[in-house]
């Protein structure tokens, strides 16, 4: 491969990928069906270039959902070795997991809108997070942080259901991360 192939190559990996974070960001401050433009402007790349990479817009949110799941997959075995104790690092976890619940919000339409496409989601989602987070409970519990004996789905649809509860209350003082905080230490022996 010539240098100048290689060259093309780590750009196209780099505007795929600047994409990918600049289409999270729109998604989260205009919803998903922003216009390609406001993307494109973001990431400091063309519509053409969004489209090449992204044929659909479908294919767009698919790739922006996966790749936070992935990062948000790989996050728990990192916290666990960065983080003082386990508890800590599923505090951490669910931080990011809040986070990522609540950019999600915009996307509940699309994901039930009926289209095929969407339908893998749930079960990548369940796939990739579920032993991560079953892991970290485990070792908190293991640690004696936590009661031994919490299911990670229940916590996760837990914190999902008080993050869907923001969008449903306004005007009222509804504060997620004190909640969920709530919610964690609440686990506690």
């Amino acid at each position: 491969m010539s240098d100048s192939a290689v060259r093309r190559r780590a750009d196209a990996l780099r505007n795929a990928g600047s994409v990918l974070e600049a289409a999270a960001a729109v998604f989260v401050t205009s919803g998903v069906e922003a216009p390609i433009r406001e993307i494109a402007a973001r990431a400091g790349v063309g519509t053409a270039t969004i489209y090449r990479h992204y044929p659909t817009r479908a294919d767009l949110i698919l790739a922006v959902y996966r790749l936070q799941v992935e990062s948000l997959s790989e996050a728990g075995p990192a916290l666990l070795v960065s983080e003082p104790g386990p508890h800590q690092a599923l505090t951490r976890w669910i931080d990011r997991f809040v986070d990522f619940v609540v950019t999600k919000q915009g996307l509940a339409s699309v994901l039930q809108s009926g289209e095929s496409c969407y339908d893998p989601l749930h079960d990548y989602f369940l796939e990739h997070l579920v032993p991560v987070c079953t892991r970290l409970l485990e070792e908190a519990a293991n640690a004696g942080e936590i009661v031994a004996g919490q299911d990670a789905n229940e916590l996760m649809r837990a914190v999902g259901s008080i993050c869907a509860g923001a969008n449903v209350a306004e005007g009222v003082r509804y504060d997620v991360r004190h909640l969920v905080r709530l919610l964690i230490n609440g686990l506690r022996p």
